[in-house]
C-alpha cells in the first residue's frame, strides 16, 4: 500500500463492531492520509456523523443495536449526504441489491485494503465532480437534472438519488442520444476496475428506471450488445398519476 497525502485531510467514519477490523481499517486509512472517526454501534454512528461531518462513511451491515441498512436510512433522513460504502460479510445477492439501492458502494469481507481505499477515493471524487460541475440544467423527456445543486425532478417532482445514481444519470444525460457502453460507464462513473463485474451497471440502470418512472424503458433505452442511451425526446410517456 502506497502512502498518499491528502490536504486538507478527508475524514472517514468507520462503523464496525469487530475491534480487530476497525483497528486495521483505522491504521490503514490513517497511513493513507485520512482522518478517522470510529463507531461500534448504529446509534453511535449517527452521533459521530452529526458531530464530525465525515466526507465518507464505511458502514458494516451487522451491528449490535440496528443493521447498517437502517443506519443508512437514518443518516439520509437527518440530512447526512456523505457517500456510504457498506463493508460487510453478507454477500448474498439480495443484500447487495438492497445495499446498493441505499448507499454508494458495497464491499464484501474479506476485502483488500487497496480496493477499499480506491473505492473511497472514487465515491469522494464523484462527489467533488458533482459539486463543482456547471450549474446548467439538463433535460431529457420528463426528467430534469441540475448539475450544481444535485437536484433531479420527475414530472416536476423531486426525486431522491444516491450520489452514484446521480453521477450515472448525469453522465448519461450529458451524452444524451449517444450509445454509452458499460465499459465507458464503469470508467467514467466508478473510475476503478470492477474486475468484470459489469452487472453493477445493470443494477444501477434498474434503480434509475424505477425512480424515474421509466417503466417502458423509453427514456433509458437498452441497445443490445452495445450499451444504453438516454433519449432527449423519448416517445410519449404517460403523465405522472
Amino acid at each position: 500500500m502506497t502512502r498518499s497525502d491528502t490536504s486538507p485531510k478527508s475524514t472517514v467514519l468507520v462503523v464496525e463492531d469487530e475491534a480487530s477490523i476497525a483497528s486495521m481499517l483505522t491504521m490503514a486509512l490513517q497511513f493513507m492520509g485520512f482522518e478517522v472517526v470510529t463507531a461500534a454501534r448504529g446509534g453511535e454512528a449517527l452521533t459521530r456523523a452529526a458531530q464530525h461531518g465525515p466526507d465518507v462513511i464505511l458502514l458494516d451491515v451487522v451491528l449490535p443495536d440496528m443493521d447498517g441498512f437502517e443506519v443508512c436510512r437514518r443518516l439520509r433522513d437527518t440530512g447526512v449526504a456523505a457517500p456510504v460504502l457498506f463493508v460487510t460479510a453478507r454477500d448474498a445477492v439480495a443484500d447487495k441489491i438492497r445495499g446498493l439501492e441505499l448507499a454508494d458502494d458495497y464491499v464484501t469481507k474479506p476485502f483488500d485494503l487497496n480496493e477499499v481505499v480506491a473505492r473511497i477515493r472514487a465515491v469522494m471524487r464523484r462527489g467533488r465532480e458533482v459539486t463543482s460541475a456547471n450549474g446548467r440544467r439538463l433535460r431529457a423527456g420528463w426528467v430534469e437534472l441540475d448539475r450544481d445543486t444535485r437536484e433531479v425532478w420527475r414530472h416536476g417532482q423531486p426525486v431522491q438519488l444516491s450520489s452514484t445514481e446521480f453521477a450515472l444519470l448525469r453522465y448519461l444525460m450529458e451524452n444524451a442520444d449517444q450509445v454509452i457502453s458499460k465499459a465507458q460507464m464503469l470508467d467514467n462513473v466508478w473510475s476503478y476496475d470492477f474486475q468484470g463485474e459489469s452487472g453493477i451497471v445493470e443494477t444501477y440502470i434498474y434503480y434509475l428506471r424505477r425512480k424515474l418512472g421509466d417503466t417502458d424503458q423509453s427514456l433509458i433505452h437498452t441497445v443490445r450488445g452495445a450499451g444504453y442511451l438516454v433519449r432527449t425526446t423519448p416517445p410519449a410517456h404517460p403523465a405522472e398519476g
